[in-house]
């Protein structure tokens, strides 16, 4: 206790020496939380969003289709099996072309249910076609890149399940708003009687959404993904960020620890009396060692209490309006919200503050073991050793 005691005093009456160190290790201490805040919360948001309008609670896929080969389309689709339940959405895909202001733009033409309640998907504002005319639905990506607004017509051309050509003009019944660029870029939506109508299919699918608690088995003709396995890649996206993300902590944490360093090793070359008379008073070297290192240590320990006082509002405000990258991401291909809301864990704070002291003691113990060889005489008499 005595030792802490000395090892505080003297690391306060330190004065500017001390807060210069605490500062940059306080700063260390806020860049890192919040980077990682913001990480975790990017990543629950994309999860979230991405389930709720993409990939439900699992796919089963047509053992033909391939998302990233768009040459698998045209047979990537088959009788939607008995053995799911209806609470299944079935998505049927076929490639088209649409041609608005006389340019031409390739889309997938995606016909969905318009009754289904397991995508967020606005499917039910998707007008019913009569009189040969065909309502579909977009989203603002979409509507972005090719022109269009909600009450345009557009000429469309498609194949049918023969392979023949067909067209008609199409009118954008409606545009909803998503962070999903999956649903949206190249994407036009179309109730399933009508995509049955004009493509000559029936209870066909190209892939199917399943709800939760669906029991998987093996059917044969489609591949069972799990939730797990189609989070995969956003999460791999999220982890490369993290791993860039250690460049910066570790240039952080490397001027903080460098200052705690060398002011032990200052503060050990200037207080060498001051060592000599508490070995001559009866104080081990060792424990010399250890109020010395106790002093280092209580540095991190403080501009953790320095961060806290700084940082806490901070994370507070964040949490609540969240953080507005202003660009559109759309074009990146990446889930990601306009404005971002961070996640400040119990584990992350724990985690950093556990890290950064233990960091911060092996410093601290490394030039102040040199105490344990100091030679009591020359110490004392204020000698350089």
């Amino acid at each position: 206790m005595l030792t802490f005691k000395l090892a505080l005093k003297n690391l306060l009456s330190a004065g500017l020496r001390t807060w210069l160190s605490v500062s940059v290790m306080a700063f260390a201490y806020i860049l890192i939380i919040f980077y990682n805040g913001m990480l975790d919360g990017w990543n629950e948001q994309a999860k979230t969003d991405s389930i709720a309008w993409e990939f439900g609670h699992g796919q089963l896929w047509q053992e033909d289709y391939d998302p990233y080969d768009p040459f698998t389309l045209q047979d990537a689709h088959s009788k939607v099996p008995k053995e799911v339940s209806e609470d299944v959405v079935p998505i049927l895909i076929r490639q088209a072309s649409i041609y608005p202001q006389g340019r031409m733009v390739s889309v997938m033409l995606q016909g969905i249910p318009r009754n289904q309640n397991l995508l967020e998907l606005p499917t039910k504002e998707i007008p019913k076609s009569v009189d040969g005319s065909l309502n579909v639905m977009i989203g603002t990506g979409m509507a972005k890149t090719a022109k269009l607004e909600a009450g345009d017509n557009v000429l469309m051309r498609w194949r049918d399940k023969n392979g023949t050509f067909d067209a008609l003009e199409i009118t954008v019944a409606g545009v909803f708003k998503t962070n999903v660029p999956a649903v949206d870029a190249g994407k036009i939506w179309v109730a399933m009687e009508d995509m049955n109508r004009i493509t000559g299919f029936e209870n066909e699918a190209t892939y199917l959404v399943l709800p939760k608690g669906f029991d998987h088995e093996n059917i044969a003709g489609w591949e069972y993904h799990s939730l797990e396995n189609l989070l995969e890649p956003t999460e791999k996206i999220i982890a490369s960020k993290k791993i860039s993300g250690y460049v910066i902590y570790a240039i952080l944490l490397g001027l903080a620890l460098l200052a705690i360093f060398d002011t032990q090793v200052l503060s050990i070359f200037r207080r060498q009396k001051e060592i000599g008379i508490y070995i001559a008073l009866g104080m081990t070297r060792w424990r010399v060692v250890r109020m010395f290192t106790i002093e280092g240590a209580s540095t991190s320990i403080l501009a953790a209490g320095v961060g806290a006082v700084i940082g806490t509002p901070l994370f507070i405000y964040l949490a609540n309006t969240g953080i507005s990258f202003g660009m559109n991401t759309q074009s990146m291909g990446l889930t990601m919200a306009e404005v971002i809301v961070p996640v400040y864990g119990v584990g992350l704070v724990v985690t950093t503050i556990i890290l950064v002291v233990v960091a911060s003691t092996i410093v601290s113990f490394w030039p102040s073991k040199k105490i344990a060889n100091m030679d009591v005489t020359l110490a004392l008499k204020g000698k350089v050793q």
